[in-house]
């Protein structure tokens, strides 16, 4: 894994979740929703959505990446693959997000102070409600790490 990946990969790569594009999150979305599906399947999902018409072998290719990416499994069933996804979508999207942060927080010309600030100011901005929650967070977190003792 080179430096960048093992960056934004925070502490393990295990952690890791690679950027997607849009029919790889797509495809994703199709298999949380069904589980285990034959390419055929998801094709015949995403041709019944909104976007241009996704041929066999688009969706094929694109699953075989997110394969060798380690975030589908695969079986082969006859003579073609079934996959599953590997992650839920709640885990998925709490390694994408730790990722990120990861990524910000190592990133030495970025100032610790100021993401700070920018996550409270975007909570804020998107859900205000959420403030309360995030400070309850810090609270129960600081509990943890000093053994449970109130403060």
């Amino acid at each position: 894994m080179n430096n960048l990946r093992r960056r934004l990969a925070g502490s393990s790569e295990k952690e890791f979740v690679p950027v997607l594009g849009h029919l790889e999150l797509s495809i994703l979305e199709i298999l949380w929703q069904r589980g285990e599906s034959a390419v055929r399947d998801i094709v015949e999902m995403l041709n019944k959505g909104d976007d241009p018409p996704r041929a066999y072998t688009t969706a094929m290719t694109t699953l075989d990446r997110l394969y060798k990416k380690g975030i589908l499994g695969r079986n082969k069933v006859d003579r073609a693959f079934v996959y599953s996804p590997l992650l839920s979508k709640e885990e998925f999207e709490r390694r994408r997000a730790q990722s990120l942060i990861s990524g910000l927080l190592q990133d030495s010309s970025v100032s610790n102070g100021l993401l700070i600030s920018c996550l409270v100011d975007a909570v804020d901005r998107h859900e205000p409600g959420m403030l309360d929650e995030l400070e309850e967070q810090i609270k129960k977190r600081r509990q943890e790490l000093d053994g449970g003792q109130a403060k």
